[in-house]
């Protein structure tokens, strides 16, 4: 440990002091070389607690261990977003970003050091066992989750299929915690489901981006063209409800599907050299037939990208609830055989330029649902803006006024979903309103 900080020590005083060069330079390579004498202290002070930790400490601890909980520590006091991932879980990541997984099949986060429950993926058992978006998740097999880290708890729920796992939910409006019994199954993740409505309308949903995303899209949108004649179909219904979002270019690439041109998002890092725009290319696989997209606020990340991207170009009306608020993004760095950390490297602006971090994006038409006696005020998500350390809006230099609190609700039976039927409603031209179709011509996007 001694050693490593003395390179790194070394390293930042030698960078100081070639700057100087006259009396304006001598003052900046004295200003580094203190700040690098500052940092070795900080690195010599970690090394001195590891030691004490290893000689002192009541029982032989992991220096493994030790210096995993370090690193992690030091990932997630920056956001709520980056983190250390061991060998194992980074293999686990790779396996969901595939599609396919072994576990339970529910998204989660941390929330006042519990596990909460973002969404259960459609058709997994965590879904069949009744788990629900908002459920606090405090013990996994009898063993409290309050002390372990995500990727740790994560680590827990995960395992061989067919083995059964009981968790201890708190869920709202429960008397007492629940204990559900949930069997381990491979999660195959079909990211994008797909029907056709009423012989006029074709039904999108997209659940996650993973690998499969694109293709899969391409094939419903395919079929629906094949099975519904041009003359007759009224438009597409795009549904990113309770989808927690997945990989940046899949985002990219289904905007696409919609656009003839045009900026889709930009990401922008610490540096202003480290900005990337990504842009449209020709071909509406829709053909410029009308969009509508459902969001609400379990709609995160890269759905917000997509749904930012659709709105800005005017090519879409969105219908829910406001966003999540997810407005960055994360690099997976590896490290060999040390696994690999998640940080994050960059904020995320629509073609227009809005950040949405932390404050969301809200829908043309808002549509709240009507939810069962058991859950009124409880089917809410506070969003971005609730999670302890996230990263500020930026937009215009300035803090802009966060959202939080955007109904998650989906209605089980297509009868009782409020904005699903009132997007086929707009789509039929039973319902009007000004806000669709949008006018292209007054897109503020690039």
């Amino acid at each position: 440990m001694r050693k490593v900080s003395l390179l790194v020590m070394g390293m930042l005083m030698g960078a100081g002091v070639v700057v100087g060069i006259g009396q304006g330079r001598q003052f900046i390579a004295g200003n580094a070389v203190a700040a690098a004498a500052d940092t070795y202290r900080q690195l010599n002070l970690l090394g001195d607690v590891f030691d004490r930790i290893r000689s002192e400490y009541v029982e032989q601890p992991d220096d493994a261990k030790l210096v995993e909980s370090a690193i992690n520590g030091m990932l997630t006091s920056l956001d709520p977003h980056s983190s250390y991932m061991t060998p194992k879980s980074f293999k686990d990541m790779q396996q969901q970003n595939r599609g396919e997984f072994g576990g339970l099949g529910i998204e989660v986060t941390m929330e006042d050091s519990l596990v909460k429950v973002v969404t259960p993926i459609d058709d997994t058992p965590a879904a069949r066992a009744g788990i629900r978006a908002g459920d606090i998740i405090t013990h996994l097999d009898g063993e409290p989750v309050l002390g372990l880290s995500l990727n740790q708890a994560v680590d827990k729920m995960r395992g061989a299929v067919n083995a059964p796992i009981t968790l201890t939910v708190k869920r709202d409006g429960a008397e007492k915690p629940l204990e559900m019994k949930i069997v381990r199954d491979i999660i195959r993740i079909k990211s994008v489901r797909f029907r056709e409505e009423g012989g006029d309308v074709g039904y999108l949903r997209i659940t996650q981006f993973t690998e499969q995303t694109t293709d899969g899209l391409r094939e419903a949108l395919d079929k629906i063209t094949k099975d519904i004649p041009s003359d007759k179909l009224k438009g597409y219904v795009l549904d990113l409800r309770n989808n927690p979002g997945g990989l940046l270019d899949q985002a990219i690439s289904v905007s696409d599907a919609f656009l003839e041109r045009g900026e889709i998002v930009s990401t922008r890092g610490r540096n202003a050299d480290e900005t990337q725009r990504f842009n449209a290319r020709s071909g509406d696989l829709s053909k410029g037939k009308p969009v509508i997209v459902l969001i609400n606020g379990g709609s995160a990340s890269a759905s917000e990208i997509v749904a930012g991207a659709l709105q800005d170009h005017k090519r879409a009306t969105l219908i829910g609830t406001r966003s999540f608020g997810k407005g960055s993004v994360q690099t997976i760095i590896p490290l060999g055989q040390n696994g690999a950390i998640r940080l994050t490297t960059a904020r995320y602006y629509t073609p227009s330029g809005r950040s949405i971090q932390a404050k969301g994006i809200a829908p043309d038409i808002e549509i709240i649902q009507d939810t069962p006696e058991d859950l009124k005020g409880k089917d809410d998500t506070k969003g971005e803006a609730s999670l302890k350390g996230h990263l500020k809006n930026p937009t215009d230099g300035t803090p802009t006024e966060e959202k939080t609190g955007s109904q998650a609700y989906v209605p089980p039976d297509v009868k009782d979903d409020k904005a699903l039927n009132f997007a086929f409603d707009l789509l039929r031209g039973v319902k009007s309103s000004a806000a669709f179709p949008p006018d292209p011509k007054t897109a503020v996007a690039n």
